[in-house]
C-alpha cells in the first residue's frame, strides 16, 4: 500500500484530517506515504515550513494527528505515525517545495537538453507558472529557465 496521498485510501484520509491541523500550526502537508500492512503498515507525514522545519513543529503535529486519528480512526489496525520534514535528499514534486527552496541549489534532470544539458545545476531565482528559472555558478552565467513539463527530477543540492 503506497497511495501517496494521491488516491481515496487512508493516506488521502489522513491528509485531509492532517490537513487543518497543519494549517493551524503554520505548517504545510508536502506528502502522506502509507506503507505496509496490517500492523506493520507506517504513515509518514512530511510537512513544511517557511524558513525551515524544527522538531518541536514535527512533535507538536504528530501529537496532535496522533489524538485526531484515534478519535477518527480511518485505518482499522495498529499503524506507526512518523511526522518529519522532507529532507534534502526528497524529490522537490509540488510547485510549494519549489517556492520553499527559493534562493537554495537546485540539481534538476530534465526530458530534453537545456543549453546543451541533461543535468541543469543552479540557485533557484524564479518559480512561475511557465516552470522555473535557475541562475548558474558564475555571476556572468545567465539565468537558465526550465519549463515544468521539462522537469524529470528536482532535488536540492549542496551550496557552493
Amino acid at each position: 500500500m503506497d497511495d501517496g496521498g494521491h488516491s481515496s485510501g487512508p493516506g488521502q484520509h489522513v491528509r485531509r484530517i492532517a490537513g487543518p491541523i497543519a494549517q493551524a500550526l503554520h505548517l504545510e502537508i508536502v506528502e502522506v506515504e502509507c506503507h505496509g500492512r496490517g500492523a506493520g503498515t507506517i504513515i509518514r507525514v512530511f510537512v513544511g515550513k517557511e524558513g525551515g522545519v524544527a522538531i518541536q513543529d514535527c512533535e507538536r503535529l504528530h501529537q496532535s494527528l496522533s489524538r485526531a486519528l484515534d478519535v477518527d480512526d480511518p485505518i482499522p489496525h495498529a499503524y506507526r505515525l512518523e511526522v518529519s520534514s522532507p529532507g534534502l535528499d526528497r524529490p522537490l514534486k509540488q510547485r510549494g517545495d519549489y517556492q520553499r527552496a527559493m534562493g537554495r541549489i537546485l540539481r534538476v534532470n530534465v526530458r530534453h537538453p537545456v543549453d546543451g544539458e541533461w543535468t541543469v545545476t543552479g540557485r533557484l531565482a524564479e518559480v512561475t507558472d511557465r516552470g522555473i528559472t535557475l541562475q548558474g555558478r558564475a555571476r556572468s552565467a545567465r539565468p537558465r529557465e526550465v519549463p515544468w513539463e521539462a522537469i524529470v527530477r528536482a532535488m536540492r543540492d549542496l551550496d557552493w
